[in-house]
């Protein structure tokens, strides 16, 4: 695994128009982005090229919460998002960019992302596995077709 790089791969049954919307809503990434024992807050979200993004996550077992936020760079409906990341502690210095990109396949989606740029004093396995978790909870919110009654 390069270092300060990952890139992951998934093939979701849910439509592309369903796993777009999931990283342009804010309630939504607030369900789905933050691994397993965290929670987010989204504070400010303005989805368009240029547009920023704050938000924090909270380790629920401990308290202790980190802020980040970025700009949006790219968006193609359904099909690319760039934006870039920058983490308010200065211990953990510079600026990712994370790619995803989003393909129609016969069974729904195919999801390629890239997020380069990691800060040193995160070790690139643990941030592989943080996105392995958030993309289980993104299938677990994409995925179920539940009808309104």
């Amino acid at each position: 695994m390069e270092t300060n790089k990952v890139t992951l791969h998934r093939v979701l049954t849910a439509s592309p128009e369903k796993v777009f919307r999931a990283f342009a809503d804010a309630d939504a990434m607030a369900s789905w982005l933050p691994p397993f024992g965290f929670t987010c807050k989204v504070h400010e979200l303005d989805f368009k090229v240029g547009g920023i993004y704050k938000m924090s996550f909270t380790n629920f077992t401990t308290g202790n919460s980190h802020s980040f936020g970025g700009e949006y760079l790219e968006i193609v409906p359904n099909q690319l998002l760039k934006y870039s990341d920058r983490f308010d502690d200065p211990n953990l210095s510079g600026k990712m960019v994370t790619t995803v990109q989003i393909k129609a396949v016969s069974c729904g989606t195919e999801l390629h992302i890239t997020q380069t740029g990691i800060p040193d004093m995160i070790p690139t396995e643990m941030c592989y596995l943080g996105w392995q978790e958030s993309l289980e909870k993104l299938k677990k919110l994409t995925e179920p077709n539940i009808p309104d009654a």
